[in-house]
C-alpha cells in the first residue's frame, strides 16, 4: 500500500524542502502547495531543488490566510492532483511544511495497510468540543464571516454582533451535520474521491466558504457522509496552549517527541537542527509495534499549561503581575508577624529564634531601615536594608523575601510606626500568621524622656494608626490567621499567648513552655496611662490596665479553705 503526502507550505521553505525530500526518497508521492505569499525566488528554488524526484508535483498556488477558505481550496486542488497523478495511492496524508516525520515511512505504510478502510480524521460535533477558542462554536456554522479575523478584526467583531442582534441564521445544507477537528488528517482514496466528486460539492463549497476556520470543519464534516469507518483522531502530534495557539517543538523536546509514538509532529521550530537531524538524517528508531499515543505526553502538556496560567505560588510572572488577584498565592510559604511583642519582652529575637528555629527579624518595615536578622545590610535575593528601596514596592519586598528564603520560616516585628502600606497585602495573604498585642506601642513612650505633651500627641497618633490597622485585620476580606490581645490582658497571663504563637510558628518540639523571655519593667506604667487619660488621651486599645499591677494588699488572717463532705 502506498501513502501520498499533500504538503501545505507557507514559510520556512528550506526546511519544507528537506522534509519533502525525505518523504519522496522513501517512495511516497508528494504534492506540494506553496502559499502565493511566498516569494517567487524561494518558490523557484524549491521547484529546482526537488526536480530530481519524479514523484513530486506542485499544485496551483493560492494566497492563504488563517481561518479562510483558501486553505481548503488549496487542499482540494492538491488532493485532486494526487489522486489523478498517482493511482496507486490508497491513503492521502495531509501535512504542513513545518511537520516532521517521527517514525520510518515503512512503519506508517504498514500501519495503514493494517487499516485499509479506515479514515484517521478528528471529527466531533460542536456539542462535544471543548477546545474551541474565541467563543464561536455552533455560531461558526450559522453566521457568515466575510471579513478576516486577523486583518479586519474590528469589522469581524462588529459583523458577528450585528448577526447576533438581528437573529440572522444560515441554513445548513441538507444531509450534513457540522463536525470539527484537527486540520491534519489521513483519508482513504475512496473517502477523499467521494468528497471531491460529490454532486453537491458546489453547494457544500459555497456554504463552507463563509464558515469560520473551514479547514477545521470541511473534510471533518464530509468524511462523516462517505466514510465506512472513522477513527476520530489524528496521526499527527499537534498540541495547543490555553489560548488555542499551537505549541512549537524545539531541540529540547527530542525525547518527548519520541515518547509520543506518533508518525508526524507539528509545529517544529525551523531552527531546531537537532530535531531535523535526529529524525531525518540519523533515522528514527524503529517502533513498528507501537500504536500512536499522544496521550502519553498529555500530562506534561497539562502541567505546562498549568504552570503558564497559574505559575508557582508566590512567584510573580510578568503576564499576571499588573493584575491584582491573578497571582497564584501572594507568597510562597507561611510566615509570622509579631506586633508589640518586642515592646513587651527584652531580647525577644534571640529567644524566639532559639525556641522555634525560625529566622527572626526585627522591624522589616521600620521607618529608618530594614532590620534583617543580625542587622545585615544585604540579605538573600540581594535584598537591601534601604527603607527607600523597600518602600518603592513594599509588597514585592515581602514576596521576594519569602520566596528567596523558602524552606525556612520567617518571622518579623511590625508596629504602628512601620510602613502601613503592607497592611492589606499581609491581611489578605493566607500564609500570614499575625499576632498582635494592641497598645504595646505605649511602652516605648513610657520609657522615653520626652515632654509629656509630646508623648500625648505621639500616643494619639500611634493609636489612630493601630486602630486603622486592626480594622483591616478584622475585615471580612482578611484571609490571614489573626490573633489579637490587648496589652492589659496579655501582661496578666503571658504564657498561654506565647505558647499559641510558638505553636503557630512551628516549634522544634511539642513540649510546653516552661520559661518566657524577660518582660520589661512596667512599674509605674499604670500611673502613666492614668496621666494620659487625665490629659485627654484615652488609650482604649491597651485595655483596663491597673494602676497597681500587684493589686491591693490582702488581709493576713484569711480563713483556710475546707472540704464539705
Amino acid at each position: 500500500m502506498t501513502v501520498g503526502i499533500v504538503m501545505l507550505i507557507h514559510e520556512a521553505v528550506d526546511r519544507a524542502e528537506q522534509v519533502a525530500r525525505h518523504w519522496a526518497a522513501q517512495g511516497c508521492p508528494v504534492v506540494i502547495h506553496v502559499d502565493r505569499r511566498v516569494k517567487r525566488d524561494a518558490y523557484a528554488n524549491l521547484v529546482r531543488g526537488l526536480s530530481d524526484f519524479s514523484n513530486v508535483r506542485f499544485s496551483t498556488r493560492f494566497r492563504c490566510e488563517w481561518g479562510r477558505w483558501a486553505l481548503v481550496a488549496a487542499t482540494q486542488t492538491a488532493c485532486e492532483q494526487m489522486l489523478t497523478a498517482f493511482p496507486e495511492v490508497q491513503h492521502v496524508y495531509l501535512a504542513s511544511g513545518s511537520c516532521l516525520p517521527l517514525r520510518p515511512i515503512k512503519e506508517l505504510e504498514d500501519y495503514l495497510a493494517r487499516h485499509p478502510r479506515t479514515d484517521f480524521v478528528e471529527s466531533v460535533t460542536t456539542d462535544e468540543v471543548r477546545w474551541t477558542i474565541g467563543g464561536l462554536d455552533a455560531e461558526r456554522f450559522t453566521f457568515r464571516f466575510p471579513f478576516s479575523w486577523k486583518r479586519q478584526r474590528f469589522l469581524f467583531d462588529r459583523y458577528v454582533r450585528f448577526q447576533r442582534r438581528i437573529g440572522l441564521r444560515r441554513r445548513i445544507p441538507a444531509g450534513i451535520e457540522p463536525h470539527l477537528g484537527s486540520q491534519w488528517w489521513c483519508l482513504t482514496r475512496q473517502t477523499l474521491s467521494a468528497i471531491l466528486g460529490d454532486p453537491k460539492r458546489r453547494v457544500y463549497d459555497a456554504y463552507f466558504s463563509k464558515v469560520w476556520i473551514p479547514d477545521e470543519s470541511y473534510f471533518q464534516t464530509l468524511a462523516r457522509r462517505y466514510s465506512s469507518h472513522i477513527e476520530s483522531r489524528s496521526l499527527t502530534l499537534s498540541k495547543f496552549d490555553f489560548q488555542g495557539k499551537p505549541h512549537i517543538f524545539y531541540d529540547d523536546h527530542l525525547q518527548l517527541l519520541r515518547r509520543s509514538d506518533c508518525f508526524v509532529a507539528r509545529k517544529i521550530w525551523p531552527y531546531a537542527d537537532r530535531l531535523y537531524q535526529a529524525f531525518l538524517e540519523d533515522g528514527p528508531s524503529k517502533m513498528s509495534s507501537m500504536e500512536p499515543s499522544p496521550g502519553k505526553i498529555d500530562r506534561i502538556f497539562s502541567k505546562a499549561v498549568e504552570r503558564r496560567t497559574q505559575g508557582r505560588p508566590g512567584l510573580y510572572m510578568q503576564s499576571r503581575f499588573p493584575k491584582d488577584g491573578f497571582e497564584n498565592g501572594k507568597t510562597c510559604a507561611p510566615y509570622s508577624v509579631l506586633e508589640g511583642f518586642a515592646d513587651v519582652f527584652e531580647s525577644l529575637e534571640d529567644w524566639l529564634a532559639k525556641v522555634t528555629g525560625a529566622r527572626v527579624h526585627g522591624h522589616l518595615y521600620g521607618p529608618d531601615r530594614v532590620e534583617f536578622t543580625g542587622r545585615q545590610t544585604l540579605y538573600r535575593g540581594a535584598l537591601h536594608d534601604s527603607a527607600a528601596l523597600r518602600d518603592y514596592n513594599p509588597r514585592a519586598f515581602l514576596t521576594n523575601l519569602i520566596w528567596n528564603t523558602r524552606g525556612e520560616r520567617q518571622c518579623f516585628q511590625f508596629g504602628p510606626q512601620d510602613n502601613q502600606d503592607i497592611s492589606w497585602p499581609m491581611a489578605t495573604d493566607p500564609n500570614a500568621q499575625i499576632s498582635v498585642i494592641s497598645g504595646a506601642w505605649a511602652i516605648p513612650l513610657f520609657k522615653s524622656n520626652l515632654d509629656f505633651a509630646d508623648i500625648r500627641a505621639k500616643a494619639a497618633e500611634l493609636q489612630k494608626i493601630e486602630s486603622e490597622h486592626l480594622a483591616i485585620l478584622n475585615s471580612q476580606h482578611t484571609k490571614a490567621g489573626v490573633r489579637i490581645w490587648k496589652l492589659a490582658e496579655f501582661v496578666e497571663a503571658p504564657m498561654e499567648p506565647l505558647q499559641t504563637v510558638i505553636d503557630e510558628i512551628g516549634p522544634r518540639n511539642t513540649r510546653r513552655l516552661t520559661e518566657a523571655p524577660k518582660m520589661v519593667d512596667l512599674s509605674g506604667f499604670g500611673q502613666f496611662l492614668r496621666n494620659l487619660k487625665n490629659q485627654g488621651m484615652q488609650p482604649y486599645l491597651i485595655g483596663d490596665f491597673p494602676v497597681h499591677p500587684e493589686g491591693p494588699e490582702r488581709p493576713k488572717n484569711r480563713r483556710r479553705p475546707y472540704l464539705v463532705r
